[in-house]
Order: structure tokens, then sequence, then C-alpha cells
């Protein structure tokens, strides 16, 4: 089957790939020339695991290419997938720009009958939207459905999440259209994977609603916390003994910085605003967006209070930029909310992330972009963990306290068993957690102390 993917950002790019894994004729089209001749000659614009080896296996077997000719691609295709970004409006709601100019191509070279896609996650109403605009562009000549397939990709794990998903949704009420979308997922629908198959609004609806629950289940551990750190309890324990209850289940119960991402600061503002356009107020997806916002103001506190109550003219070591292992992604991302708190502070940064730092240049080229973990802690104050790498939670210990200025360990994910630091010899600051260790002169003493000059 002939498959046109608009878009080779992010999703539509893995989308693509995966679905030319499973034996489908995809042709991948993009606005951007550098990046389809990237694309092209087999360099990958995105960090994801598996995903550069499987885009070139499947061009190589002539099931993928890239082009940025959108008429040939649309007329050639018996299905259409739209994955074109939908970036935040200042208001919150979704910028459907981009949805809309495809839309409208389509029936502007439509010649037979389609079946038009949107992998992009949108607000409810969209699927009316671009059948409206295909059908005025096409002035009626052809047959199409309009089908709503949202994507439950996570950054890191993409791969695996297309391949082995925990539901596929089709919003359609087109039996043709919705025939074809079984036979592009059949190697899913022979591993019994479910299938919802609903109207195109409620598929709309599933993706928001699935974000916008995640989000919350986020922020409420990220407030438990908060509430464990002033009565001396443990967040770890509150949350295993909340995670066995059937009910709620352990998923996205640990304790961090906040949530950030593409996904989940954008979708709930979107169903927040959605829910605004009809008049109603989504109560507690608005108390979960002022939560998470207080939770990543908290964080450059929790480094103020660990050296003693003043950042200025601290050197500041930090792991990880990106706002999730695996990924390069720093948008939203919490570690540079951390970074701009610390900023503001006066600060001096040292930073280290293993796929993000070229991004991060971008926006902060004031910091210090180091090598690894120990050249970030060479004379730092304080050593913060911002995100939770695999190469972090087996950091060399005592080698890092011989390279810091203090033994000092602000951890904002919760890597480490307190138990150990103290061992390591580390006084030892986490989320949700009693602080732990020997208390010591702070930065500002030692700067007045002969060692330095007070700003």
């Amino acid at each position: 089957m002939k498959i046109c993917v608009v878009g080779s950002g992010y999703v539509g790019l893995v989308t693509g790939a995966c679905l030319a894994d499973f034996g489908m004729d995809v042709t991948g089209v993009d606005i951007d020339h550098a990046k389809v001749e990237a694309l092209r000659n087999g360099k990958i614009p995105i960090f994801e695991p598996g995903l550069a080896a499987l885009v070139l296996r499947n061009m190589a077997d002539e099931r993928l290419r890239f082009t940025t000719h959108l008429e040939p691609a649309i007329k050639e295709a018996q299905a259409i997938f739209i994955a074109v970004g939908t970036p935040p409006r200042p208001d919150g709601s979704a910028d459907l720009k981009y949805i809309h100019d495809v839309a409208r191509s389509i029936g502007q070279h439509i010649n037979g009958y389609k079946v038009i896609v949107t992998k992009s996650t949108v607000p409810t109403g969209t699927g009316q939207q671009v059948e409206e605009l295909v059908r005025e562009q096409s002035g009626g000549k052809f047959e199409f459905a309009v089908v709503s397939n949202p994507e439950f990709l996570r950054e890191g794990s993409a791969i695996e999440d297309f391949r082995h998903p925990d539901r596929v949704v089709i919003g359609s009420k087109d039996p043709r259209a919705i025939e074809m979308m079984m036979k592009i997922y059949e190697p899913l629908k022979n591993r019994d994977v479910p299938f919802v198959v609903t109207d195109v609004e409620s598929a709309e609806l599933i993706k928001y609603a699935s974000n916008g629950f995640l989000a919350t289940k986020i922020s409420f551990i990220n407030e438990i916390a908060a509430l464990c750190e002033s009565w001396g309890a443990d967040v770890k324990v509150v949350a295993r003994g909340m995670g066995l209850d059937s009910r709620i289940g352990p998923l996205f119960l640990n304790p961090g910085p906040g949530f950030g991402g593409s996904c989940f600061p954008k979708d709930t503002r979107a169903v927040s605003q959605i829910a605004r356009q009809k008049g109603l107020k989504f109560r507690i997806i608005d108390a979960v967006l002022a939560a998470n916002d207080a939770t990543k103001a908290r964080m450059p506190e929790k480094i103020r209070q660990a050296l003693g109550g003043a950042t200025q003219g601290c050197t500041v070591g930090l792991l990880g930029l990106s706002f999730k292992p695996d990924t390069d992604d720093i948008r939203e991302s919490p570690a540079l909310a951390v970074v701009d708190g610390l900023l503001a502070d006066g600060a001096i940064i040292r930073a280290y992330d293993p796929e993000a730092m070229q991004e991060s240049r971008k926006e902060y080229p004031q910091l210090t972009y180091c090598r690894d973990p120990y050249d970030v802690a060479d004379g730092a104050d304080v050593l913060v963990i911002a995100t939770e790498w695999n190469e972090f939670r087996a950091l060399e210990w005592k080698r890092l306290k011989g390279l810091l200025a203090q033994p000092l360990v602000v951890d904002l994910r919760n890597l480490y068993e307190p138990s150990r630091m103290v061992e390591e010899g580390f006084r030892y600051i986490s989320i949700g957690r009693p602080e732990v260790g020997e208390q010591f002169a702070t930065t500002a003493d030692r700067l007045t102390d002969g060692s330095g000059d007070a700003e």
C-alpha cells in the first residue's frame, strides 16, 4: 500500500519508518529542503534510539523515501498521514496553520478516493475542519475520508511504542477507511493489540485526555513530595504504598522537577483551551498547570538553600539538560527551568548532557559545556542531577568528591539512596525525602574566610 506521510519531524519520521517496516511503501514529505537532503544522505535530524537504523534499512530496501514535492506524493498515495507541528499559541491553544495548509494541498491535488489520517495531536473538531477544507478545495469531485489516529509515542522509546502499543485508536465512521486502517496496522492486529474504533471527535479527545491524566499524576506526586519534605516523610515509600493499589498503579509516580517536553505542557494547555471554547473550566487541568509551574520554581530554591540561601558567584555543576533521558529534546525541560533560575541569581553553570548540548548551546551559549560528569564537577560548589540519564546512575563518587569544592549533591531525580550517599561522605538533598549528611560552611562563608573575595 502506498502511503504519504506529510511532515518529517519526530512523529512523522517515526511513523513513516515504522510503517515502512510494516511493509508499506512510504513517501515522507517535508517543506524543509535541508532536512530532506540530510535524510536522503542518511543523516537523521533527531536523536531517538533505534530510529537511524530503521530509517536506513527501509531506505535501502526502497520502502521509504523523502521528498519536498507534495503533489505527486498525494496523487500516488492511498492513505495520507498528516504529521505536521501544532505549536501552542500565546493563549495555550493549538496553532493549526500547518494542518490547514496540508488539508488545502490535499484538496487541490486529490485525484481519487483517499484516506486522510490526522496523526498530529489536534483539538477536538479538527477532523471536521480538515474535511471542510479538502471538500472546499476539491469542489467535491472525489470521495475521501478523514480519520483521527492519534500517536502515543514517548520520546526515548518511540520505536518500541509504535511496534508494541497499548492500543491503536481509529476515529472514523467510514467503513472503507476503517478497513484500510486495519490493513495498515495488520501486524499489530495480528499481535492482539487492542483497537479502539470510534468517531473522529472521541478519538481526538482520547489523546488530550490521556496526557492530561498522566500530567495530573506527575503533579500530584510532586505535591506529595513537597508535603513529605515538610513532615520528614519519604515520598518513595508513599509512592510505593499508593502504587500497589491496583486502581492507582505505580507508573508516573516518580517525583521530580516537573514535567516538560513537547507533549504534556502543550497538550494540557490545549485541553484547557478546548474547554474554554465551550464555556467550561477544566479546573483540574488548570490546577495541574499551576502545580507544575510551582514545582519547577521550587527546584532553584532547593539549590539556593543548599548553598546557604544564595547562589550568586557560585559554580553549579548540572547533569542533564534534556527534559528526559534518551532524547535531545529540551523543549520546556525542567532542567532549563533550573538553569533560568540560577542564571538570574548570578550563578556560574557547568553542564553536561549526553545528547542535548548541541540544542542547548543555541539558547544558552553562556553555559560552560563539559566533556563528562567529572569535568562538570571540577571546582563546582554543588552537583545537581536534573535528568535521569542511565550514565548518571553509576557515578564514581570518590572521584567526584575529590573534584567538587565541597561534597554537596542535589538530586532532583532521586537516583541514589540517601544511606549510600552518607557512606560516600556527601551531604545529599533529594526530592520528597529527608536531607542527609553533615552540614558544612556555606559557599558565601567560604568566599569571605580568606579563600575568596565576597561580591
